[in-house]
């Protein structure tokens, strides 16, 4: 009796929670079909002129463009250094290794608004850099090599080290060894850590806020939008466009994640 309460204790809240965390995520493609320009119930009419007006406005779009390109060159950049790591730090032992992977990690517990200080003050009066999206691109790189290391350490840590062994002991170079055998297995992780670098900087607010020069990511303009009321409901159109992209991106990881254990354990058997 006592394990089927707390059993429906558990599921009560783990509903309660889930309904906390999307419910009001869920009420963004609501509004966005309101003929109103005020985010309130009840709602007045439907309307599809906020997706119009979403898509003539060009500054909004361009917001969009530069996201969209500062998010696939931080994923590359930071995906590419992640494994390049993280192979390192599962294949080799060498002295400072500890303290090396805490170094690196810093950025993950340093609050974000001390960074985009300290970025802010490093590339404008130390260096002389004009800010533009590649010092957007830079302060990305620095948060997002992290995540990307911890997704593919356990990604190289969970896969069998004979098998890059026996290639070697078979005359293959380190080279082919990686492309042939080490990389096929990783693809998984790879998968994972370019979606969630992507993700990551794409909705990254307060170091684009410091360092972003004339040209603003999509979450800097869409706050500067919040001056505007009539503004907003175009914004939120795009909102659900990109929670409908987002949804659309997450099916494909799991099917890919499900595809890969399955060849996994066929190739086992």
């Amino acid at each position: 009796m006592r394990s089927q309460t707390i059993s429906r204790l558990l599921t009560v809240f783990a509903l309660g929670y889930l309904a906390f965390l999307y419910v009001p995520v869920l009420l963004l493609p609501l509004f966005s079909f309101n003929d109103n320009i005020y985010v309130t119930f009840p709602l007045k009419g439907f309307t599809w002129k906020w997706y119009e007006s979403m898509l003539a406005n060009q500054p909004l779009i361009d917001a969009m463009v530069a996201s969209v390109q500062v998010g696939l060159a931080v994923s590359v950049v930071s995906t590419v250094i992640g494994m390049l790591a993280a192979m390192g730090l599962t294949r080799y032992q060498f002295p400072g290794k500890g303290i090396i992977t805490s170094t690196i990690m810093l950025p993950l517990v340093i609050p974000y608004i001390i960074l985009g200080i300290s970025l802010l003050s490093l590339a404008r009066q130390v260096l002389g850099i004009d800010l533009s999206l590649w010092t957007i691109v830079a302060a990305h790189v620095l948060v997002c090599v992290p995540l990307s290391m911890l997704v593919l350490i356990a990604r190289m840590e969970g896969f069998d080290k004979s098998l890059e062994e026996a290639s070697l002991d078979l005359g293959e170079g380190a080279w082919r060894t990686f492309w042939r055998i080490t990389f096929p297995l990783a693809i998984p992780g790879i998968v994972s850590s370019f979606l969630l670098c992507f993700s990551t900087s794409f909705d990254e607010f307060v170091l684009a806020f410091f360092l972003s020069g004339t040209e603003s990511t999509l979450p800097i303009y869409m706050y500067s939008l919040l001056r505007f009321p009539a503004k907003v409901p175009g914004a939120l159109a795009l909102a659900s466009c990109i929670l409908l992209g987002s949804i659309i991106v997450i099916v494909f990881a799991e099917w890919y994640r499900r595809r890969g254990i399955q060849a996994q354990q066929e190739g086992l058997v």
